[in-house]
């Protein structure tokens, strides 16, 4: 008879055989429909090697195996069927919707706790000084490795003769900084929620948490158990969405290749692989030092960020990942009132990976002209967009309007652009997903500053309904 805890590693042993043979069969696959005529066997040898991974999810379940999963089969649905898989977009939008329910109320809950239910306010502008220096030294990083990578590259030099997208473009306008200080401060808390302003949100949860420290402790007991109940339970919440999120997200990914194709990527081949190169340059350079330098256990934290990283790599949207990378980090062992005001406000001040895409498209933008721009007209191009990169976090195609923007600033012209919002929502995946992995490591790297990191304890423990 086989008991309960010997199964386990049987389990363990067949779900790593079939995820192998399945890998190899789908990447067989592909590679078959590259160098020989589309046929049936040949998708039908992809369809096998994705039925062999979702075989080996049952036997070791995971969300992010899963999740991984529907992207693929999303992917394959784009290619074989791409008129059946525009319509499966409405799947992937209510997906987006349930987690933007969700990011309003958990922002407001768990800085509230944060601010109120610390015991002493000043150590909670100590952990903002902290984070805000931390932000501005890593994004400035991530501006740099962006403007040196399309140097090396001269992505833009080559793209000149690609045809130009019909979609629209946003249209532009001049950002200036007292325009972006207002913007910070909310003149109507339901409004700044109906439209997602997370930094709105953010600094009005901040003053209501403060004021609620300075209000006596029988009055501030009621509000602060609400707003500790409110957390609990979009946290809740979060995790019966999670088990539709494999849906969601494949959805996603079927539209997007049906919508799209394959073969309108290749003229921009280079400028993708650019940006590609750039985000793991930065991994390797910036993020994997800090990890080093800050004595984080690297094989745990990068088990805590793989589920939000790919999340947010789906769906290209950080809000989609936010909640799972707050459990997450907690989990990890990063007290909550860090958790609670440092990935908020990173979501508004630490943009790294949409910070370093700015700098590398706005070069592009001048080299796709034929403009040469000097280095000092670029590094003064990057420390402007240390300023109008802060706070896009919660505006839908956010970076392509502080591109243009940019481009109005230092009279580069708006038609190249046009060039980028081909391959944007696969620059964007990419780039989202370091913003939630930069976010994550400023959680840890305070919390050890902090000196309240606790990473004692060998298991990483995930609320009930999340699998990493």
């Amino acid at each position: 008879m086989v008991t309960k805890n010997q199964s386990v590693p049987k389990q363990k042993t067949e779900a790593a055989v079939l995820t192998a043979a399945g890998v190899l069969l789908f990447i067989a696959g592909a590679a078959l429909a590259v160098f020989l005529s589309p046929h049936f066997w040949i998708a039908a040898v992809r369809w096998a090697g994705l039925l062999a991974l979702a075989i080996a999810g049952t036997r070791q379940r995971s969300m992010t195996r899963w999740i991984l999963l529907a992207m693929l089969v999303g992917g394959e649905i784009g290619v074989d069927r791409p008129q059946f898989a525009e319509h499966l977009r409405v799947f992937s939008d209510i997906f987006l919707r349930l987690i933007k329910a969700i990011v309003a109320p958990l922002i407001f809950g768990t800085l509230v706790t944060g601010v109120a239910g610390h015991a002493d306010l000043r150590g909670v502008g100590r952990i903002g000084v902290k984070s805000l220096i931390y932000f501005e030294v890593i994004t400035t990083l991530a501006l740099l490795i962006g403007v040196g990578a399309i140097n090396i590259s001269r992505a833009g030099e080559s793209l000149t003769n690609v045809q130009m997208s019909a979609e629209p473009v946003p249209s532009a306008a001049r950002l200036h900084w007292d325009d972006f200080l207002l913007h910070v401060f909310p003149e109507n808390i339901a409004k700044s929620v109906a439209e997602g302003q997370i930094l709105q949100v953010s600094v009005f949860a901040i003053l209501f948490g403060i004021a609620l420290a300075r209000v006596p402790e029988p009055k501030r007991a009621a509000m602060l158990k609400f707003a500790e109940s409110l957390t609990e339970t979009m946290f809740a919440f979060t995790n019966i969405v999670m088990y539709y999120a494999p849906v969601g997200i494949g959805a996603a990914m079927a539209y997007t290749v049906g919508h799209m194709g394959i073969s309108v990527l290749l003229p921009l081949a280079k400028l993708l692989l650019t940006g590609y190169a750039a985000l793991i340059a930065f991994l390797l350079l910036v993020l994997l030092p800090v990890v080093f330098i800050a004595r984080l256990p690297l094989r745990r934290f990068l088990r805590a960020v793989s589920e939000p990283a790919a999340i947010a790599f789906a769906t290209s949207t950080s809000e989609a990942a936010l909640p799972r990378a707050m459990e997450a980090m907690e989990a990890f062992g990063v007290p909550r009132r860090i958790v609670a005001f440092v990935i908020p406000a990173g979501y508004s001040f630490n943009l790294d990976g949409s910070t370093l895409y700015l700098s590398l498209a706005s070069i592009f933008v001048a080299q796709a002209a034929g403009i040469h721009m000097t280095w000092g007209q670029q590094l003064f191009m990057v420390f402007t967009l240390m300023i109008t990169s802060k706070g896009v976090a919660g505006v839908p195609r956010s970076v392509l309007v502080v591109l243009l923007a940019t481009a109005a600033t230092f009279r580069l012209p708006t038609e190249p652009i046009f060039l980028i919002l081909g391959i944007d929502v696969l620059m964007d995946m990419a780039r989202t997903a370091v913003n939630v992995t930069g976010n994550c490591l400023a959680c840890a790297v305070i919390a050890r500053w902090e000196g309240v990191l606790d990473t004692s304890s060998e298991v990483l423990r995930i609320p009930e309904g999340g699998v990493l």
